[in-house]
């Protein structure tokens, strides 16, 4: 499947993320409520509980908007010195907001490339012996990618 094909009628991811469309329709239906994601697309059926965003971005984008408000309250407090309340007042809504806005860009945008590149789990083929594992891992059967003999690997099964 070329480029062109895969993202036929798909929005953009930019526009995607920020709004919160659907993958495959462009619909708003991506999210049921701030960050939790819908159980699938009212529009078109695409099921996204089959793809895995997990935590990844909640802890960059913690680490990231902690940063840069720590930078911002640190100008503020050197350049015009207020009161404590004044950072709390200030600085607890921007943070939370600056989170929870990220993530639900962040993670609809993972979900967005997910879809788009076709992305899933690994899978590893149980049946497989040592000598499978070794062709897998090495061009040669008995010479390694570094010249050690790896008779003794084939061997020992």
């Amino acid at each position: 499947m070329t480029e062109s094909e895969n993202t036929k009628g798909q929005p953009d991811v930019l526009p995607a993320a920020l709004f919160g469309l659907c993958p495959r329709c462009g619909q708003k239906t991506l999210f049921r409520s701030i960050t939790a994601f819908a159980d699938q697309c009212r529009a078109c059926g695409l099921d996204y509980t089959k793809f895995n965003v997990g935590d990844g971005p909640a802890a960059f984008l913690t680490l990231i908007v902690g940063g840069l408000v720590l930078a911002l309250a640190l100008i503020v407090e050197l350049n015009l010195h207020p009161p404590m309340w004044v950072h709390v007042l200030l600085w607890v809504p921007i943070t939370i907001g600056a989170v929870v806005g990220s993530l639900r860009v962040s993670k609809a945008a993972l979900i967005i490339l997910e879809h788009r590149n076709q992305a899933s789990e690994g899978k590893i083929d149980e049946g497989a012996g040592r000598e499978a594992f070794a062709d897998n891992l090495f061009t040669d059967r008995r010479i390694g990618s570094r010249g050690h003999d790896l008779s003794w690997f084939l061997a020992a099964g």
